[in-house]
């Protein structure tokens, strides 16, 4: 299995993302610069966290017109996984993979800590590894993180079991509707989230919570191409 991760002017978590790999599963993985127009030898695309093109318009509003986007669309249209991670999220609800926004936090303060998750559905190529409504650490780090909807779309959202995390009851730190941490499209191929699980893949970082986000996508990737265990 092949990752790419790709890489806008202002990316800054592309180095973790690239890291996670490595650690928690072993696959290969490069970097994939904003410019690239071809993701055709990827099996999965990483879109990590930053401030892609310094977020001076509108968080993800600019990276969503890079030429490597068209390409992310046509590898999400072929059934290829595709994780967004906080910028990522941003930049996939701005490019129309995913539905909704994400708003300044409702305390308009910058949040950076650890925050407790549920797992709301296990049954994504992202999540299998967890059990449903277990909870997990994986920290936050955001100013933009207050996802929003209207009321059809959130409906639709829950209707299509697309909600993939929520914050614990009673920690939503943001104000995001529904407290959704994360959701997916209605095929469950594309994810998007705002909490960081690239950082919480070893407990010297303070948790293991996301490392399984990892071993889900290699072991779905697997069951679709009868691929062995050491592949």
């Amino acid at each position: 299995m092949k990752f790419a991760v790709i890489v806008f002017p202002g990316s800054n978590c592309d180095i973790d993302c690239y890291k996670a790999v490595e650690e928690a599963i072993g696959q290969e993985v490069d970097y994939v610069w904003h410019t690239a127009t071809d993701l055709s030898a990827y099996d999965a695309i990483l879109v990590p966290g930053g401030f892609s093109y310094g977020d001076y318009l509108r968080c993800g509003a600019i990276a969503r017109f890079a030429p490597v986007m068209a390409e992310v669309v046509k590898a999400a249209e072929q059934g290829k996984y595709v994780l967004g991670i906080c910028n990522g999220f941003q930049i996939l609800t701005e490019a129309g993979l995913l539905p909704g926004a994400l708003l300044r936090n409702s305390g308009l303060k910058f949040l950076c800590h650890q925050a407790p998750l549920e797992v709301v559905n296990n049954e994504t190529a992202f999540t299998n590894q967890y059990a449903k409504g277990e909870i997990v650490n994986i920290p936050i780090a955001h100013g933009e993180g207050n996802y929003f909807c209207d009321e059809e779309t959130l409906a639709k959202l829950e209707a299509n079991n697309q909600i993939v995390f929520r914050y614990a009851q009673g920690s939503n730190p943001n104000g995001s509707l529904s407290d959704i941490a994360g959701i997916c499209n209605e095929r469950g191929n594309v994810v998007g989230m705002m909490p960081h699980p690239e950082r919480a893949i070893n407990q010297l970082l303070g948790s293991e919570g996301g490392k399984r986000m990892f071993t889900s996508i290699l072991n779905a990737w697997r069951e679709q191409h009868g691929a062995a265990v050491n592949s």
